[in-house]
C-alpha cells in the first residue's frame, strides 16, 4: 500500500509516516498543499492521508483536485471536528475524516479501510492454494502461515491484486517502496527472490522476460 501523508507540522507527519511505515506500509511525507498535488501527480497512491489547513495550497483545494481524479482515497485530518466541519470536508470529495488529536491505532485502520475499497482489491484474495489477507497482513500457502517481511507481503499483494497482469518492477517500485529508494537499486530482484523461497513450490511468480512479472 502506498501512502501520501500532507502536514504542515513537521514533526506530527514524521510520527505519522514512521507510524504507517510500522504498520507495513509504504509512506511519503510532504508539508504542503503544492508538493502534495505534485506527489499526487507523479505516483500512483492508495490513500492520502491530508491535514485542511495547509499553507502554499489550502488542503481543501488539495482534497477538490485529488477528488476529480479517480485514484486515491483522501482521509483529511483537521482540529475542527465539529459535525459541519466533517459535512464540508466529505462534501469536497474526502472519503473519511478524522479529528486531532486521534487515536494512532485508529488512524491506521482507518487508512487500511478506505485502501480495500477498490472494488479490484477485496480483503482476503485467492489464488489456487495461495491465501493473502489484505486486512490482516496475513498469507498462507496450502494452510501453511508464511512468515514474510513487510515487502515480500507488499509485493506479494501488488501481484495477486493484479490478478494474472505483468507488472513491472517500476510499478512494484512506486506501490511498495516510498520516494527515498533508489531507482537503479536490484531491490526488486532480490525481494522477489526471497518471497519465491517462502512460496514453495511448484514456482507461482513468472518472469516476463523484458516486461515484469506475473502470478
Amino acid at each position: 500500500m502506498r501512502v501520501l501523508v500532507v502536514e504542515d507540522h513537521a514533526t506530527l507527519a514524521a510520527r505519522i509516516g514512521e507510524g504507517l511505515r510500522d504498520a507495513g506500509m509504504a509512506v511519503d511525507v510532504v508539508h504542503d498543499g503544492g508538493a502534495a498535488l505534485t506527489r499526487a501527480a507523479e505516483t500512483g497512491y492508495d490513500v492520502v492521508v491530508l491535514d485542511r489547513d495547509l499553507p502554499v495550497v489550502h488542503g481543501d483545494q488539495v482534497c477538490r483536485a485529488l477528488a476529480a481524479v479517480d485514484g486515491a482515497r483522501i482521509l483529511m485530518l483537521t482540529a475542527a471536528s465539529g459535525v459541519d466541519d466533517r459535512v464540508d470536508g466529505l462534501e469536497l470529495g474526502a472519503d473519511d475524516y478524522l479529528g486531532k488529536p486521534f487515536a494512532f491505532h485508529e488512524l491506521v485502520a482507518r487508512v487500511r479501510a478506505l485502501a480495500r475499497r477498490a472494488p479490484s482489491a477485496p480483503p482476503v484474495v485467492r489464488r489456487g492454494d495461495l491465501t493473502v489477507d489484505r486486512a490482516r497482513h496475513r498469507a498462507s500457502r496450502a494452510g501453511r502461515p508464511l512468515s514474510l517481511t513487510r515487502k515480500e507481503f507488499g509485493v506479494l499483494e501488488v501481484l495477486v491484486a493484479a490478478d494474472g497482469a505483468v507488472v513491472s518492477a517500476e510499478e512494484l517500485l512506486e506501490h511498495v517502496w516510498d520516494a527515498h529508494v533508489d531507482p537503479f537499486s536490484n531491490i526488486v530482484s532480490v525481494t522477489l527472490t526471497r518471497l519465491r523461497r517462502k512460496l514453495g513450490a511448484p514456482p507461482l511468480i513468472e518472469t516476463v522476460v523484458g516486461k515484469g512479472y506475473r502470478m
